[in-house]
């Protein structure tokens, strides 16, 4: 009897060690799988920030020339965001566009900037490409408090800086109004001021850093807004989308692409090139868009 219950003890042991080996290769097999995970991960959201793609937009008018194209590439949303290769992949899309001008709608410095060196010199190698180059400010140039020291120095590099101010683009005998609102997410916009300064016949472009501009009344009298601010999400999901953005709530209606506000205006918003909070990106690219306004 004795003898009996030392080999079910010696078989219970064998069956436990067994199970604990068992688990041991589980516990190792799902850390592998996890860490496989967390890398393929990483790589996808380095590729995500770090290459960004080129959007193309169209929109047709019958406000300018029926064979007349005007192609504008919007950057917005940088945050001092430096690419690899000291931007030669961002620079080279850029120049392969062949755009007629180059519009930087906001936030082209993290609020938490302080050396503005870099982006001084990415706006030169723009400039060296282009030397169209429109600008309107984003909330993170308020926030920092140094809006007035950055416009300056753009406007001494010949970058066209709009705040709440308008100018105008010809091409082909084709003239389109520029205009440029200061950030409405901070307030700064004043649209009335804008409108009552331009040529109400012919197309009318508003670049704006947030899409809250289309809060104002008169917005019917704009054809096209380009804006950015929301930066899609930044994560996005199948079918949801976007979970939340600063200013609009859960679940926003205006986080990126195309809507038609009304019967005369577009809206075009781009979710930018770089990030804030966290440099996480998820199924949502970093991008410049290309939009191309012809007649019709």
């Amino acid at each position: 009897m004795i003898i009996f219950n030392d080999i079910i003890t010696v078989e219970n042991y064998k069956i436990y060690i067994k199970n604990i080996k068992e688990g041991i290769k589980m516990e190792i097999k799902f850390l592998n799988i996890l860490l496989i995970t967390m890398i393929i991960l990483f790589l996808y959201n380095y590729y995500q920030i770090n290459f960004p793609k080129v959007n193309f937009v169209s929109i047709k008018t019958n406000k300018i020339d029926k064979n007349t194209k005007i192609k504008i590439l919007q950057l917005t949303d940088i945050h001092n965001k430096k690419f690899p290769n000291n931007n030669k992949n961002l620079l080279k899309k850029i120049k392969d566009a062949h755009a007629d001008i180059i519009v930087i709608t906001g936030d082209l410095i993290d609020s938490k900037t302080k050396n503005f060196e870099y982006i001084y010199s990415f706006i030169k190698e723009l400039l060296k490409i282009n030397k169209n180059i429109y600008y309107v400010s984003g909330n993170h140039e308020w926030r920092s408090g140094k809006f007035y020291e950055i416009s300056k120095q753009l406007s001494k590099m010949k970058v066209k800086v709009l705040n709440n101010t308008s100018s105008s683009f010809v091409k082909n005998g084709t003239s389109i109004n520029i205009c440029g609102i200061d950030d409405s997410y901070s307030n700064r916009d004043n649209l009335d001021k804008i409108l009552n300064n331009i040529n109400k016949n012919i197309f009318t472009l508003l670049l704006s850093h947030s899409p809250n501009v289309i809060k104002h009344k008169n917005i019917k009298m704009v054809d096209l807004i380009l804006c950015g601010h929301t930066h899609g999400g930044q994560v996005r999901f199948p079918i949801i989308g976007c979970i939340i953005i600063p200013g609009q709530g859960l679940f926003p209606k205006y986080d990126k692409g195309i809507f038609k506000i009304n019967n005369n205006t577009t809206l075009y918003i781009d979710s930018g090139l770089g990030t804030s909070s966290l440099p996480i990106r998820f199924l949502n690219r970093s991008q410049l868009s290309l939009i191309i306004i012809e007649g019709k």
